[in-house]
């Protein structure tokens, strides 16, 4: 499964060949033969480089008018994880939460450090105008105007920025991986809950694999992505149940807004979120479905 961020979808098709076409690549290379951490890290590197999306390349600028990413990713099979906040310049954020992983003794690393990490392990990079679409640029602009601080297109169709994928392998094992650019005008070096394990991002072979978007405060305050963990392992809830349990506890706890997506130990998929709409695709049983469905066949 992968997603592109929860809200009121408007005109979802804009998403529709971008989600078909990358949910399509992963499909075919866990059918490969390929590991479940090496498809999540793939498919978000895809969205990060899709300027449809707040990650990566499509990213919301900060206040000073540059893009900051945030990035986690977790292997199932050993609760090996990694993660980076607040990095500029790295052209697939995922990737280096995978080296922070792979190549080092920690699990996150944020701002400068992370950078020289990435560039110790030669990471690829881009110029910063690279970052830049004109999209963001006019986004930017209208929050100054207003003097606030907003997520991805809030008064436009108020999608909630974020990326991500969850994956189940041939063998069983599960990963996740999360990355967002933020929030549109952000200050202070704000990091929200996509780099952090357990709220954003949380694979455990034991339970689920689950990747969050949404309002990241609220997810950080509920450690929402664990949350569903324990509804699927310690409560034996399948997929879809352990979904919807955790977005009701998200709203009955903190009134938290955004949504989740999720496979199981046993490899079924389930997404459940608040909001009126979520982007995400879905590869199961030899099938691929878009979702936001039409209009007649959405989830409430």
């Amino acid at each position: 499964m992968i997603h592109g961020g929860a809200g009121s979808i408007r005109k979802p098709e804009r998403f529709e060949a971008s989600l078909r076409d990358i949910i399509a690549e992963g499909a075919a290379r866990l059918q490969s033969g390929a590991s479940a951490l090496d498809v999540v890290s793939h498919c978000v590197a895809r969205l990060e480089d899709d300027p449809l999306y707040n990650a990566g390349r499509g990213s919301v600028l900060n206040a000073q008018g540059v893009v900051e990413c945030d990035a986690s990713i977790m292997d199932g099979r050993t609760l090996a994880a990694g993660a980076v906040a607040g990095v500029r310049g790295i052209k697939n954020p995922v990737q280096l939460a995978r080296a922070v992983l792979e190549k080092s003794a920690h699990v996150l690393l944020i701002g400068d450090g992370a950078e020289m990490f990435a560039r110790e392990h030669q990471l690829e990079r881009e110029d910063p105008a690279y970052f830049i679409t004109e999209h963001r640029v006019r986004q930017l602009a209208r929050m100054k105007e207003k003097h606030a601080t907003g997520l991805d297109h809030a008064g436009d169709d108020e999608k909630l920025g974020t990326v991500g994928a969850v994956a189940r392998d041939k063998d069983g094992n599960l990963a996740a991986a999360t990355s967002t650019g933020g929030l549109v005008n952000k200050q202070w070096g704000r990091v929200g809950d996509s780099p952090i394990i357990g709220a954003g991002t949380f694979a455990d072979n034991a339970s689920c694999a689950v990747s969050c978007t949404g309002i990241g405060e609220d997810f950080l305050r509920t450690s929402l992505a664990r949350t569903a963990a324990f509804f699927a392992e310690e409560r034996g809830m399948p997929a879809q149940d352990a979904a919807d349990e955790a977005i009701r506890y998200l709203t009955r706890k903190v009134k938290g807004i955004g949504g989740l997506i999720l496979i199981d130990r046993d490899g079924r998929c389930a997404r459940a979120f608040s909001t009126p709409d979520m982007l995400s695709a879905t590869a199961e049983h030899g099938t691929i479905r878009v979702d936001p469905a039409p209009d007649n066949m959405r989830r409430s």
